[in-house]
């Protein structure tokens, strides 16, 4: 379209074109369509000079790669402004408007985070090592720095696909440049906003030079355990009353755990965040500080958008931790002591007094009549009994229903098993006798 780019010797440009247009018009010339460049034709000739062929071949195969090293850094800047676009739209929960920029039917993502001093030669190394796939004609991966992070997003249908490659390759990037980061399981473009936050927190411990994968409950996870077509008609119902905004607080607020620190992540004040959390309060007919509560409006959240709105609308109950609309009664506690059956009483009730405190060691600690370290090791104990990651807020959230599930009246602070010592005082004690760190 634009006439021949490069030529040698620069008279043969003309001849070159006219061969391009019409292949078979000169016999005596060679034409390639060059793969991965859209529209990049090589023609080859004989020499009228006497040139050896194979220093021919090296001067057409240098002059082939400066412009195709000439056409990317043309569209490299375009491409990564491009990326980030489409990551912000996914970010703000707009996945039908990401994936008309794609121009492709993608329906899911691998999210990947990366943090370290030297995230800007970390992207220009994975953006030279994966093209052409970065490209969005290519294999759908995103590749853009947002913020302090470098950030690799797989775009790919329902069926997943083989992350295996993308995930070694950010590894591999991890590793050469220092670099921490998580990584979370595949979801639906409308629930980028779990996975982002899932790839975040396995990336909080993660190990310099290491990419930390987000586990969460695996195949017990409630997303994996309900009936999709069920959670999404019950998580439709219950959400029909809040507008966008209103849902994007209400995640910030679950997700971060405070109005201070959900107002920086909304760009609003702690006032709004506020008033917002009132009238969704009152939208919902709900009670927002219900530790129940709270976790089945976040799983309402994770669960994959409704194709169009609900007609009804869902009434929160907290006496009932998993509703009949999501899974019947008896699948639901075989669910919960599958999943629980590796803690013991002790580790149990500990687990559930926590919970209900939102992750807050020193509060259940005083409630339990422990010593907040005696706490935090229980905790570690229940970690490595469920192999999971307690610091995920939607962990926390699924393991709350799980417990509260199979709860029991045994199940209290008040029947924790004591068996003497500083460790195990009563409940509500203070002073010398309960500052000790007895081993129990």
């Amino acid at each position: 379209m634009a006439g021949a780019v490069h030529s040698t010797p620069r008279s043969a440009g003309g001849e070159a074109e006219r061969a391009a247009a019409h292949p078979g018009a000169a016999a005596h010339l060679t034409v390639h369509q060059v793969a991965d460049s859209d529209g990049t034709v090589l023609v080859i000739g004989p020499g009228r000079a006497p040139v050896a062929p194979a220093a021919l071949i090296a001067q057409a195969t240098a002059d082939l790669l400066r412009v195709r090293a000439r056409r990317a850094d043309d569209v490299r800047g375009a491409e990564q402004r491009l990326h980030t676009a489409v990551l912000r739209l996914l970010k703000e929960g707009r996945p039908e408007l990401a994936a008309d920029v794609l121009g492709a039917a993608a329906t899911h993502a691998t999210v990947h985070r990366l943090t370290g001093r030297a995230v800007h030669a970390a992207h220009q190394t994975l953006w030279r090592a994966a093209q052409p796939g970065t490209t969005l004609g290519g294999t759908r991966m995103l590749v853009c720095l947002d913020g302090t992070e470098l950030v690799v997003v797989a775009l790919h249908g329902a069926a997943h696909g083989d992350q295996t490659t993308v995930r070694s390759l950010v590894a591999r990037i991890a590793d050469r440049h220092q670099l921490s980061g998580g990584a979370a399981d595949p979801a639906p473009l409308d629930m980028f906003a779990t996975a982002w936050a899932e790839a975040g927190a396995a990336g909080t411990g993660a190990t310099v030079g290491c990419l930390s994968a987000a586990g969460g409950l695996g195949a017990h996870g409630l997303l994996r355990v309900v009936p999709a077509e069920r959670l999404r008609a019950w998580a439709a119902t219950v959400l029909r009353p809040l507008d966008r905004d209103r849902r994007r607080t209400l995640e910030a607020w679950l997700r971060s755990g405070s109005v201070q620190s959900a107002a920086p992540a909304l760009d609003v004040s702690e006032g709004t965040v506020r008033a917002r959390l009132r009238g969704t309060a009152a939208l919902l007919a709900a009670d927002l500080d219900h530790p129940t509560v709270q976790a089945q409006l976040l799983l309402a959240l994770r669960a994959p958008a409704a194709p169009r709105p609900a007609a009804a609308t869902a009434r929160l109950r907290p006496e009932l931790p998993l509703p009949a609309e999501l899974i019947h009664a008896e699948d639901a506690r075989r669910w919960a002591a599958t999943l629980l059956a590796p803690l013991d009483t002790r580790l149990r009730i500990a687990l559930r007094c926590w919970l209900r405190r939102r992750g807050r060691t020193a509060p259940a600690a005083a409630e339990l009549g422990l010593h907040r370290s005696t706490l935090t090791a229980w905790l570690a104990e229940c970690g490595k009994a469920l192999d999971l990651e307690l610091s995920s807020t939607t962990t926390r959230a699924e393991l709350h229903l799980a417990v509260e599930t199979i709860a029991t009246p045994d199940d209290v602070p008040a029947a924790l098993p004591r068996r003497g010592g500083r460790t195990y005082r009563a409940a509500g004690r203070s002073g010398a006798e309960g500052a000790g760190l007895g081993g129990g």
